[in-house]
């Protein structure tokens, strides 16, 4: 049987004064200008400290600030006596937010939606995210000609609201194939969408002609950019069939050569005799040992 999982901080939510709060770092230079630090100072400003900050108890009776550092300066900029706090068990530097998946274009959409349901105006909701209302009408509407399909792909990638307007052009088919693309390439820029929404064929799209208009091409060269982005597709797509199989392999020969080389007589055989053979499987252990650290 499984051991519990003990939770991390205390259950119940403080409100301390912000004079109390010992934070354990200063706000890089400029921070207040960024868009996060405005969209943060936004929201509080406007329906108030949403996410407690994260506190650990000290033995003088103060309090050290382990996350929340840009929420508090922005309560203290408004003036505000008092924040919501959580207590941690103890006073690691670590913080949960670095583990948090940042929220997805289409949830934000879907974030929006429910909120305007509810009965939040839109003027209210544009000043709680920092932007102009004619940004929460657009958001609004992110998934309108959209596939079904395809927004369930995309739910939680982090796909550009530019992007989705390329996906518009195209038809539902298009659109999942281009997603699927997306997907597979790991590539949700509105550059990548453009390029695949102008290798479209003029069958798969609501209105090819404003597509020719717009990028300049000849018939010709439409046809051969399109031969060409499938022949990429393709390729990738085989590629990406083999890679794991090509990975598995990779390791158990790294590893092979690996206890090899852990040998002083064969490493000073292969460096007397075979040099160039002993600095690339050199090269192979520490490519693929740095490749292991990367992913984990």
């Amino acid at each position: 049987m499984s051991e519990l999982v003990k939770i991390a901080f205390e259950q119940k939510v403080l409100i301390l004064p912000i004079t109390e709060l010992l934070p354990t770092k200063a706000l890089p230079a400029g921070v207040r200008e960024t868009v996060k630090y405005r969209r943060i100072a936004a929201s509080v400003a406007e329906v108030g400290l949403i996410e407690p900050l994260s506190i650990a108890r000290q033995k003088n009776g103060s309090y050290l600030l382990l996350d929340g550092h840009m929420r508090l300066d922005a309560l203290r900029s408004l003036g505000t006596a008092e924040a919501p706090c959580v207590v941690a068990d103890d006073d690691e530097s670590f913080t949960y937010n670095k583990r948090v998946n940042r929220l997805a274009t289409i949830q934000e959409h879907y974030m929006i939606v429910r909120a305007l349901d509810r009965g939040v105006p839109e003027e209210k909701l544009a000043r709680a995210l920092n932007v102009d209302v004619k940004v929460i009408r657009q958001r609004r509407h992110l998934l309108a000609g959209i596939c079904p399909d395809v927004a369930e792909l995309l739910k939680d990638k982090p796909v550009g609201h530019h992007a989705f307007q390329k996906l518009r052009k195209m038809k539902p088919i298009r659109q999942l194939e281009v997603a699927e693309l997306m997907v597979s390439a790991n590539n949700y820029t509105v550059s990548y969408a453009k390029a695949l929404l102008a290798t479209s064929k003029p069958a798969d799209l609501h209105k090819p002609d404003e597509l020719k208009k717009a990028t300049g091409l000849s018939a010709e060269q439409m046809a051969r950019l399109e031969r060409e982005m499938a022949a990429v597709s393709e390729d990738y797509k085989e590629l990406e069939a083999s890679y794991g199989d090509d990975m598995l392999v990779l390791v158990v020969a790294s590893g092979f050569i690996e206890r090899l080389l852990s040998k002083p007589e064969i490493e000073g055989f292969l460096a007397r005799r075979h040099p160039e053979f002993l600095e690339n499987f050199r090269s192979i252990v520490q490519a693929t040992s740095l490749d292991q650290s990367i992913s984990t």
